[in-house]
């Protein structure tokens, strides 16, 4: 894969997060990300992918003839940019005002203020684990993360223009039309870009997901079907994550290391180690404060208390992998399928009402930023990868990244701060809080459910261990299964036809054209979600 700046190494360090003009456009852009993604949320229960929003306007600024704009020209700054833009979006929407609704809807609006700030904890210990993790064996920069690849290519086209951005042009304009006549077209998008095992297995779900009640005369979401799936193949996801953070470097593991610095992981088994127990060390911080502040401990003896914030930390982290490692693959995640799972095991042990709805908005919290932030540092990787010397660099522009993405989270921190009793007050709540509040207050009418979890969870484990880490063929399986997504599966699989006939007749020069392709589409697909922000309430 050659998605790379080749006047990278130009810049001997790597521009800084708070050089002045970069900060200024940041601040202003993500403000403008945290606007749209509060409106898409609350309005039309949507996100919207605006990292390719962000370095089209920087592209933009950056072609303004005044010499303190200049710098925008680089393409590393535009990276910069789109990831602080990219990450206040998700962050005000997924990973703030999605949570803080859920005891809103529970009919508790007292309870907000005590979940807002255990989630403002955990959006920022989600960024952190993030940035340790990425481009370990666990979430490698070489794996697809398939927004990332669109962002970079984005960055690129208008860098270099040519033949490159008119094919990525064409791919826009393709998933804007496919996106108005309400086509999933970012589906197919993902599917020339990611892992084709992964993305096969997701299509498969989403077959099965749109068709059974046609096929089997069955609703496998009621049944709960796709969630026994989940927990089989995330028990063994977690498993096979915790194989990589434990076992021992071989020689052929050192043997492979010296072919391309860009294709070696910079963060090692120990490194990786530290940073998931720093994480949770994070996560069991935000969730004391949301019990403490919550009030739980009127409604828990103080051993229950411990366990439930303990609990809650560890499914905190546990739904960042698992919604980490679906986006990496497919560039969906099923963020809200897998709190749902935890709110239905919840249920299952008998968690009180409240002690669940507080559970609930905590962990639903992680996991947006920590896939979106992947798919940041896979387009400054890109941008990236051909610098040399390339260690040193790497690491200083994810750093910078990582800086910049902070200010974006400051910024959909005060945004949701200031702004969610106004939604609130206005009865605009995003979807997603209604359902788990409704699913607590409805609690399980099948005594069964626990024996269908099970039942159905052997075969998604199988599935997850016969695939192996690199595939997530169980998760995908899953998260395909958990999405209710009408045609996605036919573009899916349209899209896999496509680039393997392509690729068998063009070899390995088909793959810029595909991945150029595929970012058209899920660019053409954000522009249009975006613009979705103009329609009336």
């Amino acid at each position: 894969m050659t998605i790379s700046d080749p006047v990278a190494g130009a810049e001997r360090a790597h521009p800084r997060a708070f050089e002045p003009t970069v900060l200024v456009i940041t601040i202003v852009l993500s403000v403008v990300g945290a606007i749209i993604g509060l409106h898409l949320i609350t309005t039309l229960g949507i996100s919207a992918n605006t990292s390719v929003i962000g370095a089209l306007i920087a592209m933009i600024i950056g072609r303004i003839n005044v010499a303190a704009l200049r710098k925008m020209r680089s393409v590393h700054r535009q990276n910069l940019v789109q990831s602080a833009v990219s990450g206040s979006t998700f962050a005000a929407a997924n990973s703030l005002l999605a949570p803080i609704a859920v005891p809103f809807a529970f009919g508790r609006a007292d309870l907000v203020w005590p979940v807002f700030a255990g989630v403002a904890i955990g959006l920022f210990a989600d960024s952190f684990v993030l940035y340790r993790l990425f481009n370990s064996r666990l979430l490698p920069a070489q794996a697809a993360w398939p927004p990332g690849i669109a962002a970079a290519d984005t960055i690129i086209a208008g860098d270099k223009g040519g033949r490159r951005a008119a094919v990525l042009a064409g791919g826009a304009v393709l998933g804007f039309i496919g996106a108005f006549f309400k086509l999933p077209v970012s589906a197919a998008g993902v599917a020339f870009i990611g892992n084709v095992w992964a993305l096969g297995m997701f299509g498969i779900g989403l077959m099965f997901s749109q068709y059974s009640p046609t096929w089997f005369h069955i609703n496998i979401g009621s049944l709960y079907i796709p969630h026994g799936v989940m927990i089989g193949a995330g028990l063994v996801a977690l498993g096979q994550a915790a194989y990589l953070m434990f076992r021992k470097k071989d020689r052929k593991d050192e043997r492979t290391t010296s072919i391309d610095p860009s294709e070696v992981p910079q963060v090692d088994e120990k490194a990786l180690r530290k940073g998931v127990l720093q994480g949770y060390v994070l996560f069991v911080l935000g969730a004391a404060v949301v019990a403490l502040a919550g009030g739980l401990i009127s409604e828990l003896s103080v051993p229950a208390l411990i366990l439930w914030i303990l609990a809650a930390a560890l499914a905190a982290i546990i739904h960042e992998i698992i919604v980490g490692l679906a986006a990496m693959h497919s560039g969906w995640f099923p963020a809200f399928a897998v709190t749902l799972i935890f709110l239905v095991l919840g249920l299952i042990l008998g968690v009180p009402p409240v002690a669940l709805a507080l559970f609930v908005g905590y962990t639903s919290a992680t996991g947006p930023a920590f896939a979106d932030m992947g798919y940041d540092f896979k387009a400054g990787w890109l941008l990236r990868k051909e610098h040399r010397p390339y260690d040193a660099f790497e690491r200083a522009g994810r750093f910078q990244q990582y800086l910049a993405s902070l200010v974006g989270f400051a910024v959909a921190t005060i945004a949701v701060a200031v702004s969610w009793q106004a939604f609130f007050g206005d009865g605009l709540l995003p979807p997603v809080a209604k359902v788990y509040a409704a699913t607590i207050q409805a609690g399980l009418s099948d005594p069964n459910v626990l024996m269908t979890l099970l039942l159905w969870a052997i075969p998604g484990a199988l599935i997850q261990f016969l695939g192996g880490a690199n595939r997530q063929m169980g998760v995908l399986l899953a998260t395909g299964l958990l999405i209710a997504t009408p045609q996605a599966c036919w573009l899916v699989f349209g899209a896999l036809v496509v680039r393997i006939i392509y690729r068998w007749r063009r070899g390995d020069k088909a793959d810029e054209d595909l991945n150029l392709v595929g970012a058209g589409l899920i660019a053409g697909d954000a522009l249009y979600s975006t613009s979705r922000i103009f329609e009336s309430k």
